[in-house]
């Protein structure tokens, strides 16, 4: 569990850098900002234009490339 947010927020800076590049994260943070941005509808919105296939590949696809190493478990 993270000690405040400020420790997430710095985690997830340091992915998006990471994976899109320190511009593409600042453009994705300041299109957010400006928008009426409703993460849950986008979601929504982007997995049902998909049809049940794929999702399915997306998943296998993410799961080959991100194996689970039984590091670091989330627990609730």
């Amino acid at each position: 569990m993270f000690e405040n947010n400020t420790i997430l927020a710095d985690r997830c800076m340091d992915v998006l850098r990471e994976h899109v590049g320190t511009v593409e994260t600042e453009t994705f943070i300041y299109y957010v900002r400006s928008q009426s941005f409703d993460y849950t509808k986008w979601q929504r919105d982007h997995y049902d234009a998909m049809t049940p296939d794929e999702i399915m590949n997306s998943v296998e696809e993410h799961s080959k490339n991100h194996p689970f190493k039984g590091e670091k478990a989330v627990v609730i």
